[in-house]
């Protein structure tokens, strides 16, 4: 382990500050994915003969390589973080879009029935009795798209030190030092499975009425159904 956390002077940072830097490149595009891939969810529902063009047209995007969305973009955002995160944050919707949909389009219709015979409007429903009811598609779709964004921010690596801990894989070679190549997949791999272990965590307080496991059945069984939940807060 000599030398681990020993990180070259031209990369600027120290380890810690590269673990900030990964992310805060791999996170912020995933929430920018979020809020972008939310309304366009709602209209593919809405309509459902958008959703096959949506999910066409975000294939499409997702199969551009990073380096060619890098080559477009530098022109216009220079060699910086926002030419990573842009392409990240698009990367996304191909998980959070069809996630949200399919989450969505789970809710029952009695459910959406008994909202709209409350008076609740369509934003409304759609914020507090669809998105709560939809949250395990919603976050099971968010955990893969953050694993990929997390593994992806090392790509930024080949547009001027823009790739936070694969930074550590060019200086590795660089420098010939194999430690640092170690470092940096260790850390990213790590890094990746306690970002997906916190919204595992999210998941559970989100969702109370989901089975915790085969000891808990019982009493998941006898907590009120997600749709009961959802419109007894939105009448709050």
């Amino acid at each position: 382990m000599n030398g681990f956390f020993d990180i070259p002077s031209d990369l600027q940072h120290s380890w810690l500050g590269l673990i900030g830097l990964h992310l805060r490149e791999a996170l912020l595009p995933v929430l920018a994915g979020l809020v972008a891939a939310l309304p366009i969810a709602q209209l593919c529902v809405r309509f459902r003969w958008l959703y096959p063009p949506v999910l066409g047209v975000t294939t499409v995007l997702y199969a551009i390589p990073s380096l060619a969305f890098f080559v477009v973009l530098i022109d216009y955002t220079g060699q910086s973080e926002l030419t990573v995160m842009i392409p990240l944050a698009v990367y996304s919707l191909v998980v959070l879009v069809p996630a949200i949909v399919d989450g969505v389009r789970s809710v029952p219709q009695e459910t959406l029935a008994a909202a709209t015979a409350m008076g609740i409007g369509p934003v409304r429903r759609y914020l507090q009795v669809q998105l709560p009811i939809a949250a395990p598609a919603i976050l099971a779709g968010l955990r893969v798209a953050t694993v990929s964004s997390i593994s992806l921010v090392s790509v930024g690596a080949l547009i001027g030190n823009q790739g936070a801990l694969g930074n550590l894989l060019a200086d590795a070679m660089f420098y010939h030092r194999p430690v640092l190549a170690v470092n940096s997949v260790v850390t990213t791999a790590v890094l990746a499975i306690l970002v997906d272990a916190l919204l595992v965590l999210v998941r559970l307080l989100l969702t109370p009425w989901m089975p915790r496991g085969t000891g808990r059945r019982r009493k998941a069984a006898a907590r009120p159904e997600p749709s009961a939940l959802a419109l007894k807060d939105a009448a709050r």
